[in-house]
């Protein structure tokens, strides 16, 4: 089953908490707090395989959670990292964010994508230690890791893309010009899913051509199975596209050509001006009194595109229509990489903007933003003095400033994400 679109849920492990301990050696008085920091989550990171050519195993896992790191230990031993979680998916999957569509990674090369982060390893005690307070005893937990839909979309990667309407020969002409062994018969759709065949020119001189099913009238609205594969050819830097020019199918060659142009045009304007070569296929059993190849070498030579003649079936005209396609291929530029429309490594905001102060009808006063998750996080509220850490972060970043700002007295109530205290002077 060929399968080109997955979403599924990805989740980096959590950071390891901090530890609190403190040194103990015969001989040895007041040895000091010692506690290790944790060890980092595991990342989820996406690989290129090459032996895959559909995301069908994404059809049946759709969560992917990385290792937690492990907690910090005592004689300041760091807690060991988490393991990565390691993705495979095709060449030319596209890694995009699944709640905006945006694109976030192209994975067409052969280096590894870090998709979601591990969280950061809680300190521990031995950080907080100064000369002051020479005996803390809390120590920071460990970080979330980045969690998120992700949205998989397979774009093959071929150079030349075979387009037309069903049953114009296709499948025949890819299986004459590579080693691929598409399913060939003499029906409608009998290609179900795009098949890829590399194609030897001479010693060193190779080219990759994909077989693009399904595209019909209406195809760019979803007709046929156009709406599916039309995505496929978007990288191919030529297509040939074949035409019927015996007329077997009742239909007539130039009209078809127009109609695959025309669904081209419609489903994306750079593609419709890619560089196109037309083939006249069938022309063994082309009726000699047929006007067809007069009339489709007329409008070729309107649209500024090479005319080949050609039977696939036969093996006539075959040679010459390969060596012409690496010919054009040496002059287009390498297939495209589609760059991407957002970044997982944003700088945080700035975070006075990052904090925001709201009035319920309950007359709490709601503390929220990132930069606050960012410090609830790494406090233990079980802890006294973890707790005045806490409040002493929040001063200085302006918070209380901000809360009589907008009137809070004393003993009224903040809720900083769910925890509740009585403001106090």
């Amino acid at each position: 089953m060929f399968v080109d679109v997955a979403k599924i849920r990805i989740k980096a492990g959590r950071g390891g908490d901090g530890h609190i301990g403190f040194h103990r050696e015969k001989y040895v008085a007041s040895g000091g707090p010692d506690g290790g920091d944790g060890g980092k989550g595991g990342d989820i990171v996406f690989v290129v395989d090459n032996h895959m050519a559909t995301l069908l195993d994404f059809r049946y896992k759709r969560k992917y959670v990385a290792a937690d790191g492990e907690p910090g230990g005592t004689k300041r031993c760091f807690g060991k990292d988490g393991a990565d979680t390691v993705i495979k998916v095709p060449r030319g999957t596209l890694i995009k964010d699944g709640e905006t569509g945006a694109l976030i990674h192209d994975m067409s090369d052969d280096k590894p994508f870090i998709a979601a982060r591990g969280g950061k390893g809680g300190w521990g005690n031995a950080h907080f230690a100064t000369p002051t307070r020479q005996a803390p005893r809390f120590a920071k937990p460990g970080m979330e890791g980045d969690e998120r839909f992700i949205l998989l979309e397979l774009k093959l990667i071929a150079d030349v893309g075979l387009i037309g309407f069903p049953n114009v020969g296709k499948s025949t002409l890819l299986s004459m010009i590579s080693a691929a062994r598409p399913k060939i018969a003499n029906y409608h759709f009998t290609t179900l899913a795009p098949n890829l065949g590399v194609v030897f020119v001479s010693e060193g001189s190779s080219f990759v051509c994909a077989d693009i099913p399904g595209i019909i009238e209406g195809a760019a609205e979803g007709a046929g199975l156009g709406h599916d594969f039309l995505r496929h050819i978007e990288r191919c830097r030529l297509l040939v596209h074949l035409v019927d020019v015996s007329g077997s199918e009742g239909r007539d060659p130039v009209e078809d050509l127009d109609t695959i142009n025309s669904e081209l045009h419609r489903y994306s304007e750079a593609l419709a001006q890619r560089p196109q070569i037309i083939v006249a296929n069938k022309c063994d059993i082309l009726d000699p009194d047929s006007d067809n190849l007069a009339r489709l070498q007329a409008r070729a030579d309107q649209l500024g595109c090479p005319l080949f003649r050609l039977s696939a079936a036969a093996n006539q005209g075959v040679k010459e229509l390969v060596y012409h396609v690496w010919n054009q291929l040496e002059k287009l530029p390498p297939v495209e990489v589609f760059e991407p429309e957002m970044s997982l490594d944003e700088p945080a905001p700035v975070e006075e903007r990052d904090i925001q102060i709201t009035r319920g009808d309950d007359a709490v006063f709601y503390v929220t933003g990132a930069w606050v998750e960012k410090i609830v996080g790494s406090v233990n509220f079980d802890e006294y003095e973890s707790r005045m850490y806490f409040e002493r972060t929040l001063r200085k970043a302006g918070v209380f400033d901000m809360l009589e700002a907008r009137g809070i007295k004393e003993k009224d109530t903040v809720d900083v994400l769910g925890i509740q205290f009585e403001y106090v002077y």
